[in-house]
């Protein structure tokens, strides 16, 4: 079971119904998205931090650790964004000469990184907090109650399950390798790698193969059937993230009416 779907049968909001969850995620990030404005982007962020360690109970390194992941690929990105070239330095705050041209940054451009960047964090956080407080096996079934076609939501599940094989069977076969000297030189760990990766999709798919037939012999006809546990929906909480939402909203529109955007 790897961490994030541990975290998310252990959280304290694993036992709320996952359309409360769903509907909180998706309609905050939706305003996220829709603001383009950097002040709510960073409120976003805080709020679904703070359910998401305070109320949820997820441990608060474990949860920036996995922030760092995106905003890793955001600096990148924005940087690209920020930084132009042309011809007259005088449109750049700072600006450096690189054969015949000047590489540096404006002001519209840095802004425009920086609000691509707290948006995109912004709108992570949301998906974060319905990541680590929802399983997988509610997540499924609060699509199923919204109709999501059947086929996909049994790839999903498939495609879930299958994840953790293949990820045993590369820890197993990592093991065995190492327990072998496979990694004692940089050499030998190349060719130890190179091993792994040609085997490890053959034992997956014959370990999947296996699990089919299993499944075929409990009487599997082209539908997962599991139980469900699902806590009564919640319309108190639902109209909070409503009213939440629409406060958010208000407050851009009131903000770009009386400072010009600056919210």
């Amino acid at each position: 079971m790897i961490n994030i779907d541990k975290y998310a049968y252990a959280s304290k909001l694993s036992k709320t119904n996952p359309m409360e969850k769903m509907a909180l995620a998706l309609l905050t990030l939706c305003v996220c998205l829709w603001a383009n404005s950097i002040l709510l982007s960073v409120t976003v962020l805080l709020i679904m931090s703070w359910l998401t360690v305070k109320k949820g109970g997820i441990p608060l390194p474990f949860f920036l650790k996995l922030m760092l992941i995106p905003m890793s690929f955001l600096i990148l990105g924005v940087l690209m964004i920020a930084f132009q070239i042309v011809n007259d330095p005088h449109q750049f705050i700072l600006a450096f000469p690189v054969f015949g041209f000047y590489l540096g940054f404006s002001k519209p451009g840095m802004e425009t990184a920086i609000q691509l960047f707290f948006k995109a964090l912004g709108a992570v956080s949301c998906l974060y907090y319905l990541s680590l407080n929802t399983p997988m096996v509610d997540l499924l079934s609060a699509l199923r109650k919204l109709k999501c076609p059947q086929l996909m939501l049994e790839m999903m599940s498939l495609i879930y399950r299958f994840i953790f094989v293949l990820m045993e069977t590369a820890e197993t076969m990592y093991t065995a390798q190492n327990s072998r000297l496979g990694y004692s030189s940089l050499k030998a760990g190349y060719r130890s790698l190179g091993m792994l990766a040609s085997t490890l999709f053959i034992r997956a798919y014959k370990r999947s193969d296996d699990m089919y037939t299993a499944m075929e012999a409990r009487g599997y006809d082209g539908k997962i059937a599991v139980l469900e546990e699902i806590a009564p929906f919640s319309w108190r909480r639902f109209l909070a993230t409503i009213i939440m939402n629409v406060g958010l909203i208000t407050a851009v529109l009131l903000a770009r009416q009386y400072w010009g955007g600056l919210l």
